[in-house]
């Protein structure tokens, strides 16, 4: 399986700061030059937007996006300035919001989200029923495939019939074999029906992986060619396939299909929102 360099991601650690509790947090001070945005007033939109996401997750904002004071040096003068103290949580949402095109956007969401799943995410995230959980890990992926698909196209991936080959190998390294047409129908769906919209949370975590690490490789290995980054899907696909079957874990393509697409979850969802506003509990912009 292939392991993440901390070479790569040595910009994010060295402005790491931990409490005399053992707490981490990052400044976003520090961070925003990291991630490239040199006006503090562009980096603060985005802040914002994380703090949305942040609050619509469950978490505390007061608590992920602390708000402090700084002191910086104005020519002759010092001045107090507004900080963050961003907990791995807030830098994960505000990698998730910024810029995908920026490479070093690309490089904070892979590190921020590998290292959140481990810690913050996956605790919260195994309190949620088997529906919200497909919701998450949905929504991860769309964002995910979004990044894969730009950085498949940097490596030479550019016509569409190039792609679906190149889409078609990775599910082929993962599923055995089965390409996108025989997992459509072994899970019975018709035409028009996903079949990442039909996939529980255990399968959908094994494409995210999928997923995810084929970006990592292809960007980082700067892989040239479509011949080149479909072969790396496909072999990325199967080191999953391996990783479960080592793990004793069920092959993709005999977990079950579940009953609700995740349209149907999400328009369960709307309607209790819409519910809840009618008696008054919150809020419901449309």
């Amino acid at each position: 399986m292939m392991e993440l360099k901390a070479s790569e991601y040595k910009r994010f650690e060295d402005i790491k700061h931990v409490r005399n509790d053992g707490t981490e947090y990052w400044s976003a001070r520090e961070l925003a030059p990291i991630l490239e945005y040199a006006q503090w007033r562009n980096f603060s939109k985005v802040i914002g937007r994380a703090m949305i996401a942040c609050e619509n997750s469950g978490h505390s904002v007061l608590d992920d996006f602390a708000e402090v004071s700084k002191i910086v040096d104005a020519g002759a003068t010092s001045k107090p300035v507004k900080d963050y103290e961003l907990s791995r949580y807030a830098c994960y949402l505000i990698v998730q919001n910024g810029d995908p095109r920026k490479e070093v956007i690309a490089l904070g969401q892979t590190y921020f989200a590998i290292q959140t799943y481990r810690q913050e995410v996956a605790d919260h995230f195994n309190q949620l029923d088997e529906d919200r959980r497909r919701l998450v890990v949905r929504g991860d992926i769309k964002q995910w495939n979004q990044l894969l698909a730009e950085t498949a196209y940097d490596a030479g991936v550019i016509s569409n019939e190039e792609f679906a080959i190149f889409q078609n190998a990775g599910y082929m390294g993962l599923y055995g074999g089965l390409d996108v047409d025989d997992i459509h129908k072994r899970k019975k769906l018709e035409v028009g029906q996903k079949i990442l919209d039909y996939m529980g949370s255990t399968e959908l975590i094994a494409n995210l992986f999928r997923i995810s690490q084929t970006e990592e490789k292809l960007r980082k290995d700067r892989v040239e060619g479509a011949e080149n980054a479909t072969s790396i899907h496909y072999n990325v696909g199967k080191e999953v396939r391996t990783a479960i079957k080592k793990i004793g874990g069920t092959m993709p393509e005999d977990l079950p299909t579940p009953e609700k697409s995740i349209q149907q979850i999400e328009q369960e969802q709307m309607a209790r929102l819409k519910a809840k506003a009618k008696k008054g509990k919150i809020l419901l912009d449309e």
